[in-house]
């Protein structure tokens, strides 16, 4: 071998073992923890999604990945045990699928990352610092709800001219709920609307609930999203057609399911976003550098056989603004 091949082969030798490091780092199992409200029957849809958006960044369960589920039920004070676990099992990286999962999470580890996907303000919750600066390790996806439930209350009052009262139906239990009710109390009342808060945090609560605005008969209703509430999502649907009351929903789902509207955040897209920023961990980011980001796409979707069963009658101007129109 002559000075020059030596040479060429040596500095190959040299260069090659961090090369390999890298790339086997890329290649080993990761192991996440997927918390969350509800069951996998209400919220195994979002642990898809991003399981598939893992995929699409190369992290193949079953291959590279390893996803430990956890699932709350109804009573959210059980998600913190959940996340006990999680650490025990010392997981890369915890996905956690609302704001009381990721809460629960922070109160369980502060050196793991938090992912989190949530449609509300993670500040007002004090999951984060602040948007551009998270801080510790904890980061994700937030939505705009706040924001959101002045726009809520302009389309009721499109749907209803006359409204000047209208009930709230919210989760106590969420640590979200006392911040959303005084923001959308605020808004409601730059409208003239005057709010009525109606509670339940699980199947018996809903059923008093129920009974409360049967009772009351509301000229509008406003659910908030919770995943306790969605996994409920049929009673409450069926309870406002049988009773007549125009409806509005602040998660995505419930027209398909008979809702009258629906306006918020695309879930799909907060998700999506949420995996791409695990990816980036388990590749070596840390939490702290990823700025919390709110979405970009909204959806308004209206139930016209909602309407004409409720007998009302949605002027074209708001149905160009949908973008979905159930017939």
């Amino acid at each position: 071998m002559n000075r020059r091949k030596f040479i060429h082969a040596l500095t190959i030798a040299v260069v090659a073992p961090p090369l390999a490091a890298g790339a086997q780092t890329a290649r080993k199992t990761a192991r996440i923890g997927f918390l969350s409200p509800g069951d996998r029957l209400s919220r195994g849809w979002q642990a898809e999604v991003v399981r598939e958006a893992l995929r699409g960044h190369g992290w193949v369960e079953g291959k590279n990945l390893v996803i430990e589920y956890r699932f709350g039920g109804e009573r959210y004070e059980r998600l913190r045990a959940l996340a006990d676990d999680l650490v025990r099992l010392k997981v890369d990286v915890i996905f956690a699928a609302s704001a009381p999962a990721a809460q629960a999470a922070k109160e369980a580890t502060a050196t793991i990352p938090i992912v989190f996907s949530t449609l509300n303000d993670p500040v007002r919750a004090g999951l984060v610092t602040s948007f551009a600066f998270p801080g510790a390790n904890v980061t994700g996806q937030a939505g705009l709800g706040p924001e959101l439930d002045r726009k809520r209350l302009e389309l009721l009052k499109e749907v209803v001219p006359s409204l000047s009262r209208a009930t709230v139906l919210v989760n106590p239990s969420n640590p979200m709920t006392p911040s959303r009710l005084s923001e959308i109390e605020a808004a409601a009342a730059a409208l003239k609307v005057q709010l009525r808060p109606v509670t339940a945090s699980d199947a018996k609560e809903l059923d008093k609930a129920l009974q409360e605005m049967a009772r009351a008969r509301p000229a509008a209703l406003i659910v908030f999203e919770d995943p306790v509430l969605i996994a409920h999502g049929r009673r409450i649907i069926d309870f406002a057609a049988q009773h007549r009351i125009p409806t509005i929903y602040t998660s995505p789902g419930w027209a398909e399911q008979g809702g009258l509207i629906e306006y918020s955040a695309s879930v799909r897209e907060v998700l999506v976003r949420a995996a791409a920023y695990v990816n980036r961990i388990l590749r070596g980011a840390k939490p702290a550098d990823l700025p919390v980001e709110q979405p970009t796409t909204f959806e308004l979707v209206i139930n016209l056989k909602a309407a004409r069963a409720l007998g009302l009658s949605i002027n074209t101007s708001l149905l160009l603004q949908a973008n979905r129109v159930i017939e």
